[in-house]
């Protein structure tokens, strides 16, 4: 099989609202592929065509081989899927949840105690299994929530905001089991609007209004569609900096990162005249130098620029 997932131009409308609109990319066996954007953007619409939820208004897709028109029900039995609020059962315990869902998957006595316990012990829960799932930290929980979602060893896995809510070190903890099911074959395709996360897929589209905007590698997108140049900024009042730099003509797009400010430029050489333009204002700039752009700079641009064109 050459691809995973082929969708083309695919859509979905709601009335006269278009959620999804003519989206088309492939996924290849065994990789994890990102899809990025904010709340809203089509991406959790966009899973539920593919994992035959709902239905496209238009276009077309496949999903290991099965139409998501034609063939729903052959798709969900080789999936695993798991949203952002996928349903655990609060008053049951850790491992009561796994064996239900063993059940639901058809796994027999051997094979659901087998998976079980595996799953338990990959995901560091042994010593919790007698705990209800309510009285779980969200990380937990989640961890959980996979483990239910993937019991029946599934060919693909849909993780729709996996990590939504979760602290960083869960978060982390979290990748790191996505990372071993990728490492195993399993084809991986997670939504997130954490740009950081980005970082561990071999691939990723950016959605944005229900468009795709750009896609590639992490590397790739980040060295060849940064419109512009980011000037990393240090001062001793970045709010105010920040609303200051708006008003700079060389300016085109200006975010807070933490405690420093990425504003983005058509050219290097207007670092000093930034910086001149600051001081001027009274504000003091600590620090001003070119920086490599993360993907979040690269989506914040992009983003402010399809807005443009777009009005």
């Amino acid at each position: 099989m050459e691809y995973s997932v082929q969708a083309r131009k695919l859509t979905k409308r709601f009335k006269d609202f278009t959620a999804v609109d003519h989206v088309s990319f492939e996924i290849r066996p065994g990789e994890i592929w990102g899809f990025l954007g904010p709340n809203g953007a089509g991406k959790s619409t966009t899973i539920r065509m593919l994992c035959g939820i709902l239905d496209p208004s238009e276009g077309s897709a496949t999903v290991l081989g099965y139409d998501v028109r034609a063939e729903p029900e052959a798709i969900k039995a080789r999936i695993g899927y798991m949203s952002q609020r996928f349903s655990l059962w609060g008053d049951l315990t850790v491992r009561e949840n796994l064996e239900f869902y063993a059940g639901v998957y058809g796994l027999d006595a051997s094979g659901a105690r087998q998976q079980v316990d595996k799953w338990l012990d990959r995901s560091g829960l042994t010593d919790r299994q007698h705990e209800v799932a309510a009285a779980l930290s969200v990380g937990f929980r989640q961890r959980l929530a996979l483990g239910c979602a993937v019991l029946h060893r599934p060919q693909m896995v849909f993780l729709d905001e996996p990590t939504a809510g979760v602290d960083p070190v869960s978060r982390r903890q979290f990748w790191d089991l996505i990372d071993r099911f990728a490492e195993e074959g399993t084809t991986i395709m997670v939504t997130t609007h954490y740009m950081d996360e980005a970082e561990h897929c071999d691939r990723l589209a950016f959605i944005y209004g229900g468009r795709i905007i750009t896609e590639g590698t992490p590397a790739q997108i980040k060295r060849e569609q940064m419109p512009g140049v980011v000037l990393e900024i240090r001062t001793d009042r970045p709010v105010e900096a920040l609303a200051a730099l708006y008003k700079h003509a060389a300016v085109r797009e200006a975010a807070l990162y933490g405690v420093a400010i990425h504003a983005v430029v058509d050219q290097r050489e207007s670092a000093p005249d930034v910086a001149a333009f600051l001081r001027e204002g009274g504000i003091a700039v600590i620090g001003i130098e070119p920086i490599p752009p993360t993907l979040e700079d690269v989506f914040v641009a992009l983003a402010e620029s399809d807005r443009g064109v777009a009005g």
